[in-house]
């Protein structure tokens, strides 16, 4: 009797442990509606001089666009998001639209992406082309070649996989390819300076560990090495049109 009474116990308490008994509680960092609680820094300009309008929110996206622009000159932008995150799950639905703006590099055609422990926008330099953070790379396929995303790519940053560090800038994931104006799903789980996995459409298709700061700019106030615990996350325009309809993230302890 004892012993079945044991088990009885052991059974309601695994019961009430389940995962269908806590809701999660994801947070919206996209309104939908404007671009409350986001600051962008443009390369060349302070901080929330939105050049041009290159982000704007029309018809429930958040949208990257140049209709503005006669020539691009490298007027890289990332609109970042004013809170600091550690551990967290973060939901991500974008495709990409249109054309590339005229001298628009060979390699941005429909590339953006979302910057993970990113340095603030406030601490950017001004003519600085992109945050120190881990970038997950978002690539849409040109109609013909194979082109991964969901990549991840270090500026100013260096990672771990399998054990070693790894310094080269961009290392592909293991994603199918997206051609044409396709919603596509990416999530990511980031635990502090632990691991990181890239999900696309419900497959994790790269994972890495201890993103550090490697490789910054001169005059980074952050010593090399040094292991990245938390950030900001930001979302990238560089040079063709991309739009995003949901940002949301569910916070982890």
């Amino acid at each position: 009797m004892k012993k079945s009474l044991i088990l009885l116990a052991l059974v309601l308490f695994a019961a009430s442990c389940g995962t269908g008994t806590k809701k999660e509680k994801w947070i919206q960092l996209f309104n939908g509606k404007d671009l409350t609680g986001w600051d962008i820094k443009i390369k060349g300009y302070e901080m929330n001089n939105n050049f041009k309008n290159i982000f704007r929110v029309e018809d429930g996206l958040l949208k990257v666009r140049y209709e503005g622009f006669d020539k691009f000159n490298n007027e890289f932008g990332h609109i970042f998001y004013n809170e600091p995150f550690s551990h967290y799950k973060l939901r991500i639905e974008y495709r990409f639209v249109g054309e590339q703006v005229p001298g628009g590099p060979s390699w941005a055609f429909r590339n953006s992406g979302v910057m993970l422990h990113s340095q603030s926008a406030a601490s950017m330099l001004q003519d600085q082309d992109f945050p120190v953070s881990i970038e997950a790379q978002f690539l849409g396929g040109d109609g013909v070649a194979e082109r991964t995303t969901s990549n991840v790519c270090t500026p100013g940053t260096h990672i771990v996989m399998n054990g070693e560090l790894i310094t080269r800038h961009c290392n592909n994931s293991k994603s199918k390819t997206y051609h044409g104006d396709v919603w596509v799903t990416a999530e990511f789980v980031v635990l502090g300076d632990s691991v990181i996995h890239h999900i696309i459409e419900g497959d994790t298709v790269i994972t890495y560990n201890k993103p550090q700061v490697g490789g910054a700019h001169e005059g980074y106030p952050v010593p090399e090495g040094t292991l990245l615990k938390e950030g900001y996350i930001c979302l990238q325009a560089e040079s063709h049109p991309v739009d995003f309809r949901k940002v949301e993230i569910l916070k982890l302890k």
